[in-house]
């Protein structure tokens, strides 16, 4: 198994790298790979299936049990002969079979509510691996998000210093010319030297989102890694549905609250089959058994003839004696298969075990029970208040982000007619680099914040979409 997982993981690295040379990687090939290389999914995966053994045998439970045992054995010295019940001095040789069968009649619903207890623990297993399975690709789209933003910035960083250091060769020539102050080539190269660090820095953070992105998928990370934009483009605005039909929707679908509630019904099973042991348990029963002896054996003729007593007939004072048949026989062992065949024996019938008293320990079983239930009803609990509580939080913050963003685009276009103006003065003379270098990083710095917030944006409404179990 781990040898299949290992060449997948392989398999998948290599398409990877292959598609970083030739296309683009797109959301839904990283949500795939994540899915399968994840060991945590296949974990839960695990956890699933051992929940699935632990219900299918509760069910299987129901079923009569069967048992059989052999012996064979070799005696010395004083012995009981099983074959005669009484005591021997020899070598013996013993061998016993038996077979034994039962089947519960009634036990309290045991079994019904055991069965009901482990269902509900396989589905809430499902539910889990579920859960982690959704929580995975969202942190997968999470971090694709990142790199595109990453990317953008980066673009954005690039643009910008090449713009700089179009102005920077420009009044460079002017300068040299004596036509420019050198306080503006100072301050354009100072502005060109910044632009490149910005820019350096955007190109590590971007790398570093790509670098989380593989980890998530568990691939070896590479710098020739592209990324698909296909289906992403979003209008932003108001998002269209309130908290309340979000958290509706998110109790319906959301994989966590199922597993929970699953665990819920589970724990309350199980408080029914813990006061189950209170009742008494009927059940029927059968068996048979056979046995040999090395010492059992049958006496055989092996002669008829006419044997003279020691008694006579006076016959005239002549003594004529009396004779009698006779017969010679001899023992002879009784073979392993007859014995097994001869010696059968069976028997059938009810067994009734009624519960008097053990210690209290049925009723500490019970309280520990209905604690755990308490404690999977307020885990329950819990998980929902805080899943409220995110969709309150996040649904603020994704309407904040798109006024935030619009307002950003309000401002960008003013900035950039501003930097329009200030480029054609600055490059005829009439403004110094100061105040053109003040336009320029306004508006530098808004097209900045609105690819921050646009992914923002982004973001968070795959949160809430999350919620709404649409991923």
């Amino acid at each position: 198994m781990k040898r299949k997982y290992f060449l997948i993981a392989i398999l998948v690295a290599a398409v990877i790298f292959a598609k970083g040379q030739t296309a683009r990687l797109t959301l839904n090939e990283c949500i795939e790979t994540a899915l399968k290389n994840n060991i945590t999914v296949k974990q839960r995966e695990l956890q699933s299936q051992a929940a699935a053994i632990s219900y299918q045998q509760a069910k299987n439970n129901r079923l009569p049990s069967v048992q059989s045992s052999y012996s064979y054995s070799i005696n010395n010295g004083r012995s009981i002969d099983n074959f005669t019940n009484t005591y021997i001095n020899q070598q013996i040789k013993l061998s016993d079979v038996s077979a034994q069968a039962s089947i519960p009649i009634f036990n309290g619903f045991l079994l019904k509510n055991t069965i009901k207890q482990n269902e509900l623990a396989f589905s809430g297993a499902k539910m889990e691996w579920q859960q982690r399975k959704d929580e995975l690709t969202l942190q997968v789209i999470l971090a694709y998000l990142q790199v595109l933003s990453g990317e953008d910035a980066m673009a954005l960083a690039k643009q910008q210093t090449e713009l700089t250091k179009q102005q920077f060769d420009r009044i460079s020539i002017i300068g040299n010319e004596g036509a420019a102050p050198p306080g503006n080539v100072s301050d354009l190269k100072g502005q060109y030297a910044g632009d490149e660090v910005n820019y350096i820095n955007a190109e590590n953070n971007y790398q570093s989102a790509v670098l989380a992105l593989t980890q998530l998928m568990m691939v070896p990370y590479s710098d020739q890694l592209q990324f698909d934009r296909t289906g992403l483009a979003e209008d932003i605005a108001q998002f269209p549905s309130t908290p309340d039909e979000i958290y509706s929707q998110a109790l319906q679908k959301l994989a966590a609250v199922k597993a929970v509630d699953f665990r819920v019904g589970s724990s309350v099973a199980a408080v029914k089959a813990a006061r189950s042991n209170l009742f008494p348990t009927v059940s029927l029963f059968g068996g048979a058994y056979t046995n040999f002896s090395s010492s059992a054996g049958v006496n055989k003729l092996v002669r008829s003839f006419t044997d003279t007593t020691s008694a006579y007939i006076d016959n005239s004072g002549v003594k004529l004696p009396v004779l009698v048949p006779a017969s010679e026989y001899k023992s002879v062992p009784i073979s392993y298969t007859s014995q097994f065949k001869n010696n059968i024996s069976t028997g059938f019938g009810v067994s009734v075990n009624i519960p008097i008293f053990s210690a209290l320990r049925t009723r500490s079983a019970i309280k520990l029970a209905k604690n755990d239930e308490l404690n999977s009803r307020l885990v329950a609990e819990s998980v929902k208040w805080q899943l409220r509580q995110s969709i309150d939080q996040a649904y603020i913050n994704i309407n904040a982000t798109a006024r935030r963003y619009n307002a950003l685009k309000e401002q960008a276009d003013a900035y950039a007619e501003s930097l329009r103006i200030a480029s054609l003065r600055f490059e005829n003379g009439v403004i110094n680099s100061p105040e053109y270098l003040i336009a320029k990083n306004n508006a530098e710095r808004v097209n900045a914040n609105i690819i921050i917030a646009k992914y923002e944006y982004l973001l968070r409404k795959k949160i809430l979409e999350f919620y709404m179990g649409k991923l």
